[in-house]
């Protein structure tokens, strides 16, 4: 089973970005967006074959998730079931016969970490959501974590120690949901691979130089480990200031 996630910085925009040709090309069995910016009635995407889901944000153009699916889900949800939480489009969930799979786009902590306080909250109930799905079968998280892990994971490390998406304390969270039993599939498979990056600044062209952070990812439960056949990312695709990543699950 194939997978993919990607950050797209505004589905409208980069449907003129060759959005499509990649979509094509990597025929996956599920593609997972995030930052899709976008209501659904905004734009019709035809997609033989693909179940298609939305989550916006209340706010207009901010956020919001999407995930277009081979095979219909068992049941699809939406948000995390917390008022505060879910009025951004963060979050989709899907059921199939022996996973969940959830796409996220984290919250960003912002300039000066003025969101940080929101952010450590989110970490928390998400982690409490992801282990009560947890119960009932093992779950694929995917999607935008907004946080470099270990210094290994971006170009810079020294010079944004406080930065947003590589302070101690987001770090620390993802660590935390590391030791609640999920696995950082890349890593797992590429523990030592360095420059590998799945988010460049536009500014001082960092794309150019591979100046950029690996921040988004596909987390699972332990119990899928086994499965784990390949995980990739793709900076070759353009088009968006990430770049897709990918899982290729064995069938169970």
């Amino acid at each position: 089973m194939k997978l993919i996630s990607w950050n797209v910085n505004g589905l409208r925009a980069v449907m003129n970005k060759g959005f499509m040709d990649f979509f094509n090309e990597v025929n996956a069995d599920v593609v997972c967006l995030q930052e899709t910016k976008m209501q659904p009635d905004q734009l019709t995407l035809d997609l033989p074959g693909y179940h298609q889901y939305f989550n916006s944000a209340v706010r207009k153009g901010y956020s919001g998730t999407a995930v277009f699916t081979k095979t219909k889900p068992i049941q699809v949800t939406f948000d995390i079931g917390i008022e505060h939480h879910d009025q951004e489009g963060r979050v989709i969930t899907c059921e199939y016969e022996d996973f969940f799979l959830v796409t996220v786009y984290t919250p960003n902590s912002q300039n000066e970490l003025a969101r940080l306080d929101y952010r450590m909250q989110w970490e928390d109930d998400f982690l409490q959501y992801l282990k009560k799905l947890e119960q009932v079968k093992p779950v694929v998280v995917c999607g935008d974590l907004n946080v470099a892990h270990k210094e290994i994971d971006l170009k810079n490390p020294s010079s944004n120690r406080r930065n947003a998406g590589f302070t101690d304390e987001e770090r620390g969270k993802f660590t935390q949901l590391l030791d609640n039993g999920f696995t950082d599939t890349f890593r797992y498979l590429y523990p030592d691979v360095r420059d590998a990056y799945t988010w460049w600044s536009y500014m001082n062209f960092a794309r150019k130089n591979n100046a950029g952070w690996r921040i988004d990812y596909f987390v699972v439960s332990k119990d899928l480990n086994e499965r784990i056949v390949d995980a990739m990312i793709f900076p070759q695709v353009m088009g968006s200031d990430h770049c897709p990543v990918g899982l290729i699950l064995a069938e169970n």
